[in-house]
């Protein structure tokens, strides 16, 4: 009886959130992927420097642009979009949040699923874009027990074997440390049941993994396909709706490897773009849902109807 009473805390938990005696996330966004349902699910919202954003913004060019889309630099407020599809045979979910040990106000995807009617139990698979604390350390609930209790894991082979190598944490500036700490720890409690998969593979029937590098050593974006129609869940190759889009060269202070990283933003940009891909973003407004447009030698964010 001890899981039974476990999920029972957890949901009375997330329907007090509902009734309003705690933070409240984003409505569902939802669209169809030929005869599947492509869902974003709200882990919340949380606060960061925003040095997270832009790594310089201290450059008259800078300021200047900054001015012109009136993006406040004194900090940086980031949704947190997982994705879910649903096929109905499988629900595969992008990522797994934070959890609530991470930062105020996120660690809310348990509360999302309830307002969608979707039961923890239901979670046939949880695929990986990257092992960062907002994308992996809600694997485990409150009980210290998987928070999906039925899922499979899947991540790319190089992510796993940056974030499980020993040495990883002795190369972390001091400010990342836990990142390290805690990718470690997280990975290493479903090593048995965790798939690690290579580059441009088919994970999935219909997911294939594609490597946008950068954020991450094994940052891994995944286009989802059905027949003719495809969309793809970019994690965090693109994080934020005017910057990533108008000035894809410019470093963000997240990114482990900057330049890298900056070369796949053009390079991913440009395909979604010329392949007219619709897409999904962790940290963009709306869900993260939208599409790239060129906008003279650089590009810029539609968001999806609601």
């Amino acid at each position: 009886m001890r899981n039974v009473n476990r999920r029972d805390l957890l949901k009375s938990a997330a329907a007090a959130l509902v009734a309003g005696a705690g933070p409240t996330w984003a409505q569902a966004s939802e669209i169809t992927l030929g005869k599947s349902q492509v869902i974003t699910l709200s882990d919340g919202e949380m606060e960061l420097p925003f040095n997270t954003a832009l790594a310089d913004a201290s450059s008259p060019e800078v300021l200047s642009f900054l001015q012109q889309y009136n993006i406040d630099s004194s900090v940086r407020r980031s949704p947190l979009n997982l994705t879910l599809l649903r096929d109905g045979e499988r629900n595969v979910l992008f990522d797994i949040g934070a959890g609530s040990n991470w930062l105020p106000g996120t660690g809310l995807l348990l509360d999302s699923m309830q307002a969608l009617g979707v039961e923890p139990e239901e979670i046939t698979h949880v695929v990986f874009t990257h092992a960062h604390p907002d994308h992996l350390w809600g694997l485990m609930d409150d009980f210290d027990e998987p928070l999906l209790p039925n899922a499979e894991y899947l991540i790319s082979a190089t992510e796993w074997d940056y974030w499980t190598n020993p040495k990883t944490v002795d190369e972390m500036p001091e400010d990342r440390m836990s990142f390290a700490v805690g990718a470690k720890r997280n990975l290493l409690s479903i090593e048995d049941s965790i798939t690690r998969f290579k580059d441009g593979e088919e994970i999935l029937s219909g997911v294939e993994a594609v490597a946008t590098h950068g954020h991450t050593p094994g940052h891994t974006a995944f286009e989802l396909r059905d027949g003719s129609e495809s969309i793809m869940v970019i994690g965090d190759a693109l994080t934020h709706e005017q910057i990533s889009f108008a000035k894809p060269g410019w470093q963000t202070g997240s990114d482990q490897d900057r330049a890298l990283a900056a070369t796949t933003r053009k390079k991913l940009l440009d395909r979604l773009q010329h392949q007219q891909t619709r897409m999904i973003a962790y940290h963009l407004p709306g869900g993260g849902m939208g599409s790239v447009e060129r906008d003279g030698n650089a590009f810029r964010f539609v968001p999806s109807a609601s």
